[in-house]
């Protein structure tokens, strides 16, 4: 017979069906495994288990040498600042009420005998507030270094962690640190992060648990200062002041609030100043002009601008930073990029022309309208194929109601030039039309610009955020009859601004078609040529009636 040899064949009913066959088989016996393979077998799974264990603490507790033990430990940055890193009051300009304020902080730290001596009491705790981009950190950084005393950074963020406790160990951990190196200054970032309102977040259970751990230990920990023994002033900032937690903002904590506002125009002179310094400007440059042309502008937009500015002469060749190039900056910050690959028709590109003529012609006549300096049909940014610049000649502050229906009737001006030239409108005006109900809204129900219903507000009044969600506030809840009113208001006062824009470009026809040729040719009309063309604007001989 044969003899066959084959791999061990994992079947239990094979044994019997060759017995049932007569075939003679055999097979060697399972090898031995030794004491050490045993062992190993045990050994092995359990170290790789903690060995993945101890990496993944490290990861969490900071990688540090103390793996998991430094978790509890404060991310806090320590500046401690020489002559060459050092930030002064010197550097932060455009808010000069926000330093006289922190002045007063530098006096407590240099010489806090000089208060304690008469029985005054040095404040724990300073809140910046403010708009994004104001300086709220640099500020801080002014303080310490006005001071000359250490400066311990966090942001909130990095006092929230995955395990409990966590961000509660970190912030004793942190006013240890600084009880040792006082006088010193902690600063922490987006205080909004662990300072919310506790109250916030009611009817949630468990949630936040570890956010308001860390937020009672930080009101502990502020609450067990002792002025005798360290002198350690906590600053913090937030642009959502209205967040948090009433217990941080009473007097003992954060016994003060300073506002660092986004600055006027000798405030942003003096910032692009400072960062003018910093770049080779041409002789043309005029900063003050540039000022005017930045309102609403914080300092790191200032300081953004300068940079853009500055890498536009780079790509240009040039060697030096010239008035044009800060022009084309604040363009691209304001109206975006140019879309040099979105490519008009012939027709698309004529009505874009008259459209903006008929923003510019209607704003040159209208009360309080901010001057206007370049009119283009070159698209930018996400949606826009053309744009009217205005540039307002001084920061203001108030607006009446003749000014504010004038701004209604300069936003319809491109829809009224489509009708009175095309006979027919396109979908170019949505943007328009959404900004012109919104603010005719605005007048009927938050200002009480209507006569019909009076001096009331229809808007529930909510606490200002310096981040503008760009949303409106919600109505109160009104009858049936006071909302078709509001609704008749804002109809009137629309179509009001509408009959305006009409009337004006009716009477500038002619004007109308020689500056829409004129911009179809060159596609931007700008400087002493705009303001000599929009000085033959004539007014309406007749108020528009109201339909």
């Amino acid at each position: 017979g044969q003899i066959l040899i084959t791999t061990p064949i994992y079947d239990l009913e094979l044994p019997q069906r060759l017995e049932d066959k007569g075939v003679e088989f055999a097979a060697a016996p399972p090898p031995k495994r030794s004491w050490f393979t045993i062992v190993l077998s045990w050994v092995i799974p359990p170290l790789i288990f903690v060995g993945i264990l101890q990496f993944f603490a490290g990861r969490f507790g900071g990688g540090g040498p103390q793996g998991a033990l430094s978790i509890s430990k404060s991310k806090a940055k320590v500046y401690v600042q020489d002559d060459t890193t050092k930030v002064t009051f010197n550097d932060v300009a455009g808010v000069e009420e926000a330093k006289t304020e922190l002045q007063e902080i530098v006096d407590f730290l240099k010489t806090p005998q000089r208060f304690t001596n008469i029985g005054a009491r040095i404040p724990k705790g300073v809140l910046l507030v403010g708009p994004p981009g104001t300086g709220k950190t640099l500020m801080a950084k002014a303080v310490a270094g006005e001071a000359g005393v250490p400066f311990f950074s966090i942001s909130g963020s990095e006092f929230v962690e995955l395990f409990v406790g966590a961000g509660a160990a970190r912030v004793r951990d942190l006013f240890e640190q600084a009880k040792k190196k006082a006088p010193c200054i902690i600063f922490i970032d987006e205080l909004d992060a662990i300072g919310k309102s506790r109250a916030s977040g009611s009817g949630f259970v468990g949630g936040n648990d570890e956010r308001e751990q860390t937020l009672n230990q930080l009101l502990t920990e502020m609450d067990g200062f002792a002025a005798g023994d360290a002198t350690v002033i906590v600053l913090a900032a937030t642009n959502r002041p209205e967040t948090l937690d009433p217990a941080l903002l009473r007097p003992g904590r954060f016994d003060r609030q300073v506002l660092v506002d986004r600055p006027d125009l000798s405030g942003r002179l003096k910032i692009l100043e400072i960062y003018a310094k910093k770049v080779k400007l041409g002789e043309d440059v005029d900063l003050k002009a540039i000022a005017t042309r930045t309102p609403g502008f914080a300092g790191a937009d200032l300081a953004n601008l300068v940079n853009e500015a500055a890498l536009l002469a780079a790509r240009n060749r040039k060697e030096k930073v010239t008035q044009a190039d800060f022009a084309e900056a604040i363009e691209r910050v304001v109206a975006g990029l140019e879309k040099k690959s979105r490519v008009l028709n012939d027709k698309e590109k004529t009505i874009v022309a008259y459209h903006e003529v008929g923003h510019a012609l209607v704003g040159a006549l209208m009360p309080g309208g901010s001057k206007v300096a370049k009119i283009s049909i070159v698209p930018r940014g996400m949606a826009a194929l053309g744009y009217t610049l205005q540039m307002p000649t001084e920061d203001r502050f108030l607006m009446d109601e003749k000014e504010l229906q004038g701004q209604i009737a300069t936003l319809l001006g491109g829809r009224a030039a489509e009708e009175i030239v095309f006979n027919s409108i396109t979908t170019g005006a949505s943007n328009d039309l959404q900004r012109a109900t919104d603010l005719a809204e605005q007048m009927v129900t938050t200002y009480g610009m209507s006569k019909v219903l009076g001096p009331l507000a229809y808007q529930k009044g909510q606490q200002s955020s310096f981040l503008g969600d760009g949303m409106m506030n919600p109505r109160r809840n009104v009858s049936d009859e006071t909302a078709k009113a509001i609704d008749d208001e804002v109809k009137e006062i629309v179509e009001t601004g509408h009959q305006q824009a009409l009337a004006i470009l009716n009477e500038n026809r002619e004007l109308l078609e020689t500056i829409a040729k004129e911009i179809l040719d060159t596609e931007v009309i700008e400087g002493d040529k705009l303001q000599e063309l929009l000085s033959k604007v004539k007014s309406a001989e007749q108020e528009p009636a109201v339909v």
